[in-house]
């Protein structure tokens, strides 16, 4: 399995680029939040990869974009827990959710010269690959 802190700094690299457009409002968006934590280096630093993003970082950059790619990125380590065993109707629902919210980022995208919105739509596609994979591995063991 891949570092998930690579999927999460990538994640937060595209929303700091796609919505708050730079480090230091991404900096002062945290120490808005939290009174203090981050400064445009610590945020280059953990761009970078020389330093690990926080649960704080991650909660007050999400809660101001309105975006949440971190917070689904890990709700979806459960749904991986929960694995083959999981209901068909619960992945016929998964599949819609992550094809609907797809389709709305493919239609940012579409709209925009944003390379962020770019990023979030691959994202929302390989989450809807992921989807599908799942609820085809089910299936394939029922068969079993």
């Amino acid at each position: 399995m891949a570092d998930p802190r690579l999927s999460i700094s990538a994640s937060l690299s595209a929303l700091i680029e796609g919505f708050f457009g730079c480090y230091d409002a991404a900096a002062e968006t945290i120490n808005a939040r939290w009174g203090r934590g981050a400064s445009k280096g610590t945020i280059s630093k953990k761009v970078s990869g020389q330093l690990d993003w926080t649960v704080a970082d991650v909660i007050a950059l999400e809660d101001a974009s309105g975006r949440y790619p971190v917070t689904r990125m890990l709700a979806r380590r459960l749904d991986r827990t929960v694995g083959p065993e999981r209901c068909l109707i619960q992945h016929a629902g998964s599949i819609a959710r992550e094809a609907g919210e797809a389709v709305g980022a493919l239609l940012a995208a579409s709209q925009s010269a944003d390379a962020g919105d770019r990023a979030q739509a691959i994202k929302e596609l390989h989450d809807v690959e992921t989807a599908v994979r799942l609820a085809r591995e089910r299936l394939e063991a029922d068969a079993r």
